[in-house]
């Protein structure tokens, strides 16, 4: 026993389907058969008794009120009481049609006589009905008779039919006030803990409007213990899941962009000390020259070419540096581009060969590509950054790729 009550519980495939068919109407396809017949109406217009037992409703309703052994025993009279469009265990009572139910709602004692036998059957369970809207409460006997209703299971198919019964004869509003009353009792006040799994599985999918459905499965998650255990409903949406669906692959054209971006970003400020290296160099040598011809000049002037001596001295070591680097520089780009004319054509429009190209050799293109298009490099990483910087278009051929 202890096992199955810690067992997480399973949807029953025949409950959903047989509370789908109700919800959506029964097609039935007997209403020409019975639409003379009405014997459920003549039941409740007290003309006719149930069968097998041939007791009228007068007498159900007056003389089998409070005697619980007898409603509890007798299995005949449910299916006569609350009529469905669908076949019982009694098959002596005869199925609803769409027709008999429009009589039976224009029957103001039919109607009287169903809300009185819907409240015999509420006391027999403990409960009582307290107003014409359909809310209930517990009834004065509540303790003994909810023992009762939490250890005879059987009744709990009584309370299914009842609840369909109620929505086939114009009483749907009815219905969720009963299944929420019992929903706190099972979950919240802990008095009839056996009656969940049917609440949960059967009485709640008996209402027809979704937003009702939805409250009452709400309110029963939050009180439903162990909570993981909790089956019913839309299954709970899992934010790690949610993150990595809203992650979307990122596309070749948004990673081309994004190196050559990069790429950009990289190569200048290389660029920028290199040009400032041979301008550093021209105003190096004319500054010399001019220091040497002003030599005989005055003493102010003597000393104003002191002070530029002094900072083309410091600007002589930092140019010597960068020549040394643009030297080896360059020896990296000839056995680069040795290496790039080995290559197939595709090869060169590989995104990966832009990664070995130097920086310097991409600037080096840019400016021969100002006085002529015939000088393009090979790869197609620095034909885009030609197009974007200088605002020309290339095209770049077969035999200019080979040379």
């Amino acid at each position: 026993d202890g096992t199955e009550q810690t067992a997480k519980p399973k949807r029953s495939f025949y409950a959903a389907r047989d509370l789908y068919k109700y919800r959506h109407q029964y097609p039935n396809f007997k209403d020409l058969r019975y639409q003379n017949d009405l014997c459920n109406l003549r039941f409740y217009k007290n003309k006719i008794p149930f069968k097998p037992d041939g007791v009228y409703i007068e007498e159900v309703l007056n003389k089998w009120k409070g005697d619980y052994e007898k409603l509890e025993h007798n299995h005949t009279y449910i299916q006569w009481l609350f009529p469905l469009r669908e076949q019982g265990l009694n098959f002596y009572a005869k199925e609803l049609t769409t027709y008999e139910i429009e009589e039976f709602k224009k029957t103001k004692e039919a109607i009287r006589r169903f809300l009185l036998a819907y409240k015999m059957m509420l006391e027999f369970f403990g409960i009582k009905l307290i107003d014409k809207t359909g809310n209930v409460a517990r009834a004065a006997n509540w303790q003994e008779r909810f023992q009762h209703l939490n250890e005879s299971q059987h009744n709990y198919l009584r309370i299914t039919r009842i609840l369909k019964s109620l929505g086939e004869l114009g009483y749907e509003s009815f219905k969720s006030p009963l299944v929420k009353f019992i929903l706190h009792e099972a979950l919240v006040e802990d008095t009839i803990p056996n009656i969940k799994q049917s609440a949960l599985e059967y009485f709640v999918y008996t209402i027809r409007d979704r937003r009702e459905r939805r409250k009452l499965l709400r309110f029963a998650r939050q009180h439903y213990t162990p909570s993981e255990h909790f089956i019913w409903g839309p299954p709970r949406k899992q934010k790690s899941e949610g993150s990595k669906t809203n992650k979307k692959p990122a596309s070749p054209i948004s990673i081309h962009n994004n190196y050559i971006s990069k790429h950009k970003k990289s190569k200048e400020p290389k660029s920028t000390s290199a040009s400032g290296s041979s301008a550093g160099k021209t105003t190096e040598e004319r500054k010399v020259e001019l220091t040497k011809n002003r030599e005989e000049n005055e003493q102010d002037e003597e000393e104003m070419n002191c002070d530029a001596d002094r900072q083309n001295n410091s600007e002589k070591n930092s140019d010597t540096d960068t020549g040394q680097l643009s030297k080896s520089e360059e020896i990296h780009d000839a056995s680069d581009r040795k290496e790039d004319a080995s290559h197939s054509k595709k090869d060169e429009e590989n995104l990966n060969n832009d990664s070995d190209i130097h920086p310097d050799t991409i600037e080096k293109d840019l400016l021969d590509t100002e006085n002529s298009a015939s000088n393009t490099s090979a790869d197609l990483q620095d034909n885009l950054d030609k197009d974007t910087l200088s605002g020309e278009t290339t095209t770049t051929t077969k035999d200019e790729l080979k040379s």
